[in-house]
């Protein structure tokens, strides 16, 4: 009997042993009924069989092998699929989930081979089909399950960053009340003012974590323009970074008409993570630049700073989220101050403008961001 009848026929006896291999997986298992530990297993085995019946060239089997192959069976894969989404959700972990497909594999081939009284040829290419089939809905189950486990993540970060902004206003409008209400000697002012920069910052990490989330449930970064001047924004924006940092030598140079069309707040954003960048990476007590250039159409951004110069195997993921610097050490206080997330922040407020971004960093020439906008993203 060839593989794909056997399967068909004997399909209930193999779900059985599914569900009993499954109720063995625990915790999970214990609050699961027989219909949720079969999950699918059935529309998996007969779609299978129905892909091993499907006719299938060297060419496109080493395809498929490869995992480029026509797709020929879409129940398979949504079957599979659904199955990955189910059993995490159920709390199967992944490991868990592909034993499940092992098993399986296994018992299927150890009930045929039981059964046959004579191997042929032909049982070989059986074996060979109904392996591609497994691996086939085994890889969409865990595409599946990984999914569901990064929108669980996303999910919950985004509940993080939305609690947090609660407890950070209580902390900055306490700070407000103190400075307005009370009569603090210097100290006291010192350490007030500590608590609202820390307050600041915090602040920041929690919108940088917020719009990260966002950009991984899919949603484009939405701005809403209005004219403004680059040169005025990146004066508050330096008034701000460096407040508290008396140490801090920045400079600012103009150069031509820098007024456009830009989102005020995601300007900001970027421009505080770019400051804040160069300050932290830069050496102590080393100057940061910042130039502004325009043409009739852009204007150009220019930050640098001195220090150690970005590894060259780092750039190519400079701009990927919860990327960290190597010269962040997080058992060192005070060398790591940021999600890794500012970067990332900076990349999609650029092309959220229409914009480009670019960086340099040789230990002679420092590090330098260059940033180009155009004064209307609009008609970009």
């Amino acid at each position: 009997m060839r593989l794909s009848e056997f399967i068909v026929q004997n399909v209930d006896r193999i779900v059985d042993e599914w569900e009993r291999f499954a109720e063995t997986i625990t915790p999970a298992a214990h609050t699961m009924d027989s219909e949720a530990l079969r999950d699918h297993a059935k529309v998996i085995l007969l779609a299978a069989a129905r892909d091993m019946n499907t006719a299938q060239t060297a060419a496109e089997q080493q395809a498929k092998a490869e995992g480029d192959g026509p797709e020929k069976t879409p129940s398979l894969d949504t079957a599979a699929s659904s199955h990955g989404e189910l059993r995490h959700t159920v709390g199967f972990d992944l490991v868990q989930m592909t034993s499940e497909f092992r098993h399986l594999r296994a018992c299927v081939i150890r009930l045929w081979v039981d059964s046959l009284k004579t191997p042929e040829q032909a049982h070989l290419q059986d074996m060979i089909r109904f392996n591609e089939a497994i691996d086939e809905a085994l890889a969409e189950s865990t595409a599946a399950y990984a999914e569901q486990v990064n929108r669980s993540r996303d999910i919950f970060l985004a509940i993080l960053g939305h609690d947090l902004r609660a407890p950070l206003q209580a902390v900055s409008m306490s700070t407000e009340m103190l400075e307005r209400k009370a009569t603090l000697d210097t100290n006291a002012q010192n350490y007030v003012a500590a608590i609202k920069n820390g307050a600041r910052h915090m602040g920041a990490m929690v919108s940088d974590l917020l719009e990260f989330v966002r950009s991984r449930l899919g949603s484009k970064m939405p701005i809403e323009t209005v004219a403004m001047d680059l040169a005025q924004a990146c004066q508050m924006a330096l008034e701000e970074a460096t407040a508290g940092q008396p140490h801090c030598a920045v400079t600012l140079h103009v150069e031509g008409d820098v007024a456009g069309q830009w989102d005020p707040r995601r300007m900001g954003q970027m421009l505080q993570n770019l400051i804040g960048n160069a300050l932290q990476h830069g050496a102590r007590k080393g100057e940061v630049r910042l130039s502004l250039s325009a043409t009739a159409h852009t204007v150009t951004l220019r930050v640098h700073n001195v220090g150690l110069p970005i590894a060259e195997d780092a750039l190519a993921t400079l701009f990927d989220p919860l990327v960290r610097s190597p010269s962040e050490d997080i058992d060192q206080p005070g060398t790591s101050t940021s999600l890794g997330l500012g970067l990332f922040i900076i990349k999609e407020v650029v092309d959220a403008h229409g914009g480009t971004i670019d960086v340099t960093s040789t230990a002679a020439d420092g590090t330098t961001f260059t940033v180009v906008l155009p004064k209307n993203p609009q008609y970009v």
